[in-house]
């Protein structure tokens, strides 16, 4: 199973407006709409950070390039991934008139952490700080995408480095997140011992029983990783009372 780390990073939209604030900008107010730039991903376990931007390689070689990636992952990683960079990207495709690539499981961090954790905020910055992952690039704000859509060198370098410490943050929150993560990918291949369903890992300690109305299921935590698993095949409990 193939777990791709991704991000992207999109230009603002441009308008005319007659003001700051609550502004109702209609349609025809529009004069560019925003657009994917560039974006970052990572196998999970290589160590190479594969960087595409419509600066460096141009779009169609940006796009193509993502849609190949994604074509051949399982489980896509992201932060804010399912509201954010997945709709982004699928408008990109379907405006470019390319086909959507293979299904894929969507395991986006921010939401499972917000299933489980209560922080004061949920940016990527603050909860990898917090649980001492890292944090982001410190860039020049605004400027930076207003330097890179101008087509300066210096901005795209700034960008490069920015996008690149971003895939590296969600390497990080998804190996503390993992074990905590109740409907992980189930990435054991071994259909005849117990290994853990979230790294593969023989090294499970038998600890308890988890109960259903019905059955009766060996619970293991394992040593590697910390994440609780059960027994795939449980006895009935009318068995185990002799009835």
């Amino acid at each position: 199973m193939r777990f791709l780390l991704l991000d992207i990073e999109t230009t603002p939209l441009t308008a005319h407006t007659w003001g700051l604030f609550r502004q109702n900008i209609s349609i025809n107010q529009l004069l560019e709409s925003t657009e994917m730039m560039c974006f970052g991903a990572k196998w999970l376990g290589e160590k190479r950070v594969i960087f595409k931007s419509v600066y460096h390689h141009g779009k169609d070689e940006m796009l193509n390039t993502l849609w190949d990636l994604m074509n051949e992952a399982d489980v896509l990683v992201g932060w804010n991934s399912k509201a954010f960079d997945h709709k982004h990207i699928g408008r990109e495709f379907i405006e470019a008139g390319i086909n959507p690539p293979s299904p894929t499981r969507d395991l986006d961090l921010m939401l499972e952490c917000k299933k489980r954790f209560r922080f004061p905020s949920y940016k990527l910055d603050y909860v990898a700080q917090r649980l001492g992952v890292g944090g982001k690039v410190k860039h020049s704000g605004f400027d930076l995408w207003l330097g890179c859509m101008a087509g300066k060198s210096t901005s795209w370098a700034e960008m490069r480095k920015y996008q690149i410490q971003d895939v590296e943050l969600l390497v990080g929150m998804h190996d503390i997140l993992k074990p905590w993560i109740k409907n992980y990918p189930n990435v054991s291949i071994n259909p005849h011992e117990p290994e853990c369903t979230a790294c593969a890992s023989p090294n499970l300690q038998k600890r308890g029983f988890e109960q259903t109305q019905t059955m009766r299921y060996q619970r293991y935590h394992c040593r590697d990783c910390g994440k609780w698993n059960r027994a795939r095949l449980g006895q009935s409990i009318s068995a185990t009372r002799g009835i």
